[in-house]
């Protein structure tokens, strides 16, 4: 009996001691993994990838163009306590904003002979005159500087010529690229297509030309795709361009003129440089007479005189905008087109002034700009040989001020 009990206390013991050993062993193993839990991990301990800077912009073919973020600047430093207004018991917080409103001018002064941009102008020799009231010009600046720009093409089921000279022309403006420029692709039929968003990569543009090869649809709506253009770079800043290779003839457009230019006006900081295409179309069309389907089965009845009207209405754009408008006749031209179309965009006479009339009533301003001698003359410019050479001044015809304060 005894050896029974001294080997059950023994077994006892035994098993008491086991449970602490195992207690122990739980407990110490608990503790070395709540020291060696890794801190949470939502990509369940994944190295994370940092996300580039989204620019925005479209996925498809709406939305606005992308506009390239500028890096981050540093908060300003909060004023010295010596210049913090006192708090005042008694009296409320109150602020004042006040508006200035201030008109930005881009000039572009050439010679009437070779298109040369004139140099060495200074803010004296500018006078600008806005609804005949001559305004004090605060800001001068000449620009070289890299371009935003879209480049906007008529692309539709039209006639060989008119695809042919649309290819061209746009190869030869994208080979014109720096390596600091922006420029988006876009074409139209129907409707705009986006076929590259702002890039700074020429083999991207290259690359969205070169999907154009069968087009789609026979109209070519270029109203509702120029609106469509300029609203998407209202969320651009900066001065931006619209490249628009076209022959100038809408077809089934929603807007009409009228609501087009309205648009052209009350749009800042673009500028638009028409680049007409089909001239052997047109030329054919005025000798032998217009086939009926002289640009696509969307336009059957169509005339001399439509194009003659397409051709003014690219003037009218152009001239409301500070841009000039291209009238190629042969295909050699659109390189020496571009490269002066690059020429006027890298070398402006920036200006801005106050103007005098501070009313933001909405209303459309005419503006007028004058190269003149510091006395107030006209100013005489002279090439290499002591020749006079006579000047073209070009700067929008005017803009549309702000209807209410901000």
């Amino acid at each position: 009996m005894h050896s029974y009990n001294l080997d059950v206390d023994f077994g006892r013991k035994m098993r008491a001691a086991g449970l602490l050993f195992l207690g122990a062993t739980v407990l110490a193993g608990t503790l070395l993994a709540q020291d060696q839990t890794p801190p949470a991990n939502p990509d369940n301990g994944k190295p994370k990838t940092e996300t580039p800077a989204d620019a925005g912009g479209p996925t498809g073919d709406v939305g606005p163009y992308v506009v390239p973020k500028k890096k981050e600047e540093a908060a300003p430093p909060p004023p010295p306590p010596s210049l913090t207004p006192k708090k005042i018991e008694g009296m409320p917080d109150y602020s004042i904003k006040v508006n200035v409103p201030l008109v930005n001018v881009d000039v572009l002064v050439t010679s009437s002979k070779d298109g040369q941009f004139i140099p060495g102008l200074k803010k004296e020799n500018f006078r600008i005159l806005e609804d005949g009231v001559p305004q004090t010009v605060s800001n001068f600046a000449v620009t070289k500087a890299p371009i935003t720009a879209v480049l906007l093409l008529e692309f539709a089921s039209t006639n060989y010529p008119l695809l042919v000279d649309t290819l061209n022309a746009s190869y030869a403006f994208a080979s014109t690229m720096t390596k600091d420029d922006w420029i988006a692709v876009a074409y139209y039929d129907m409707k705009p297509h986006l076929l590259v968003d702002f890039t700074q990569d020429k083999r991207a543009a290259f690359g969205a030309l070169n999907q154009l090869r069968i087009p789609g649809f026979a109209e070519s709506n270029e109203f509702d795709a120029l609106y469509d253009t300029l609203d998407r770079l209202d969320r651009v800043e900066g001065k931006k361009y619209v490249i628009l290779v076209t022959t100038g003839v809408d077809t089934f457009s929603k807007l009409t003129l009228d609501k087009i230019t309205k648009k052209i006006k009350d749009t800042k900081d673009v500028t638009i440089f028409p680049v007409s295409i089909g001239w052997a179309l047109r030329e054919y069309c005025e000798t032998h007479g217009c086939t009926g389907y002289s640009h696509g089965i969307a336009s059957p009845h169509i005339q001399s005189i439509d194009y003659l009207q397409a051709d003014n209405e690219l003037r009218n754009f152009a001239a409301m905008t500070g841009g000039r408008a291209y009238f190629p006749r042969f295909t050699g031209e659109f390189g020496e087109i571009f490269h002066d179309i690059g020429s006027d965009i890298r070398n402006q006479y920036s200006l801005a002034y106050h103007p005098t009339n501070s009313k933001l009533d909405g209303s459309y301003r005419k503006l007028k700009v004058q190269v003149v001698a510091p006395d107030g003359g006209p100013l005489k410019v002279r090439d290499q040989k002591g020749k006079d050479v006579k000047i073209d001044i070009v700067a929008r015809d005017g803009y549309t001020a702000k209807n209410t304060v901000e």
